[in-house]
């Protein structure tokens, strides 16, 4: 019996409305390249690979790697599953996703969400659609929920246009986490935003950072070595604090 190791974040979703949604939130086309992240036990996978798609499951446990191989032996022998032992956060995206496109669909670890979203969302070589597990609270922030923006929820817009697809309760995993869960999508991923815009990431990036750097102060203060204050204020935003601009607010600050 393979027990779930606390250290990697290992929370193996058992649900079956649940494993139906996120393969219905992939729009799943035959052919379509999937990776998957940490595929665990692969209830998951089973469901990817029944969609006809050609998946790329990266798997970071030995043990769970190992029980893979032989699970999944057909499918790794027809060639329709590559199972590879590696750690994502350290995965060479070229390896075999240089030339294709390829959608994102996993159940993650969530103590390494920002740093997956980061990975993907940046990358050279995007997927062209996620849709993952995180944290209930996490979707919330990414959409914006509330109506505050944080730097989580730009980062994600400034790439995708994120959606909440379903809460998923604790009870819906093994072991139960201590929160409860949501399927998230983010559709039409490029980088369009800054191309057509003509401006650069790093410039994008180093504004928005400084701007939620002391998230109750105002721009005026956050951005007062970046911007003069009157250019905020002809833009009516002096007064503003971080979380109420908008990904637009954002791109007239940094142009």
């Amino acid at each position: 019996m393979m027990r779930p190791k606390k250290s990697l974040g290992q929370n193996f979703l058992k649900s079956a409305p649940a494993l139906r949604k996120i393969i219905e939130a992939g729009e799943i086309m035959p052919d379509d390249v999937i990776l998957e992240i940490g595929p665990g036990k692969g209830a998951l996978t089973t469901q990817l690979l029944a969609s006809s798609c050609q998946l790329i499951a990266v798997e970071r446990d030995k043990n769970l790697y190992e029980m893979l191989k032989i699970k999944f032996q057909k499918e790794i022998s027809s060639g329709q599953l590559d199972l590879i032992h590696d750690d994502i956060l350290n995965f060479d995206l070229s390896y075999k996703l240089k030339a294709i496109s390829y959608k994102l669909i996993a159940n993650i670890p969530y103590n390494i969400t920002g740093a997956i979203l980061k990975k993907f969302l940046t990358a050279d070589k995007q997927p062209e659609h996620m849709v993952l597990m995180v944290q209930q609270e996490v979707a919330q922030r990414i959409v914006a929920r509330g109506g505050k923006e944080s730097i989580l929820s730009i980062s994600v817009k400034a790439y995708g246009d994120p959606k909440i697809i379903m809460k998923v309760p604790a009870r819906y995993f093994s072991p139960s986490p201590d929160v409860d869960s949501a399927i998230i999508s983010i559709k039409n991923i490029s980088k369009k935003f800054f191309t057509e815009n003509n401006i650069s990431e790093e410039k994008f990036w180093q504004i928005v950072r400084k701007g939620f750097a002391h998230k109750r102060k105002k721009l005026s203060s956050n951005l007062k070595e970046a911007l003069p204050k009157e250019k905020l204020q002809a833009l009516s935003l002096a007064d503003k604090r971080a979380e109420d601009l908008s990904l637009s607010n954002w791109l007239l600050l940094s142009k």
